[in-house]
Formats: C-alpha cells, sequence, structure tokens
C-alpha cells in the first residue's frame, strides 16, 4: 500500500518554531517514526513538505497516477484558507486524514474553521506529533477495513 504524507508551510521549522503550540518534535523525527511504523506494516510512505500551495496542489494532483492509497496532510496555515487544495483533493477523489498538532479549537477564532474537514476521513489534533501517528493508523486500518 501507498501512503503520501503531506505537510503545508512552515512545517520545515518544527522543533524551532512555537514550540508551546506545536512541540520540539522535528519534521525528520516524525518522518522517521512514521516509516518505521510504515516499514512494520509493509507500507509505503513518500512524504512531501512545501510552504507553496500550487506545489501541494500539483503534489496532489500527481498523486492520482501513482496509485496512492490514502494522503495524511497537515495542511498548516492552509487549512483555514485553501479552496484550492480542497479542490484537488476532491478531484482525485483519494481518502485523506486532515493532521494537526496544535488543538485548532483552542486557539485563534480563525483558526477554528477548515476547509477541508467536511471531506476528510477523519480529524486528529491537538496531539502534538502523535497527532501524526493516530493519523497513520486510523488512515491504515480504514483503507484495509475497506479494501
Amino acid at each position: 500500500m501507498n501512503i503520501l504524507v503531506l505537510h503545508g508551510p512552515n512545517l520545515n521549522m518544527l522543533g524551532q518554531r512555537e514550540p508551546g503550540h506545536y512541540g520540539v518534535a522535528t519534521l525528520k523525527s516524525i518522518t522517521a517514526r512514521l516509516e518505521a511504523m510504515a516499514a512494520a506494516d509493509d507500507i509505503r510512505l513518500q512524504h512531501f513538505q512545501s510552504n507553496h500551495e500550487g506545489a501541494l496542489i500539483d503534489r496532489v494532483q500527481q498523486a492520482a497516477s501513482e496509485d496512492v492509497a490514502g494522503i495524511i496532510i497537515n495542511p498548516a496555515a492552509y487549512t483555514h484558507t485553501s479552496i484550492a487544495l480542497r479542490d484537488a483533493l476532491l478531484a482525485v477523489a483519494i481518502p485523506f486524514v486532515e493532521v494537526h498538532l496544535s488543538n485548532i479549537h483552542k486557539r485563534e477564532a480563525f483558526r477554528h474553521r477548515s476547509m477541508l474537514a467536511d471531506q476528510a476521513m477523519g480529524v486528529i489534533a491537538g496531539f502534538g506529533e502523535h497527532s501524526y501517528y493516530l493519523a497513520y493508523q486510523g488512515l491504515i486500518a480504514n483503507l484495509r477495513q475497506d479494501a
């Protein structure tokens, strides 16, 4: 099974950026842990991070031709603004889980609205780096159940 893990803007700064909200884990350490989990499950992960909305959209569209079974996406700030990213996910019709390190509902009001959540298989938020691991487990369990 092939899974795409997408990381939106500023997530390349994890470990340095606002550790009170996002924790001290780096994107590299999160990726390594996900890779270990995937190896144990015989899952192939592809990772992509960009600070650019168009690059994320291009990567979602590319996934449609790569036999990607599911997507784990932390859209970061694009969660609240990107109808284009939403449209790309809907166009490819690949099941996805939305991930957030912080609990977006405990933060500023503008962060409470997600452009993706109503189309996601699930949303995991507020568990720091563990949000990614929970999203991975939920996505894999649901994809295997549906197979």
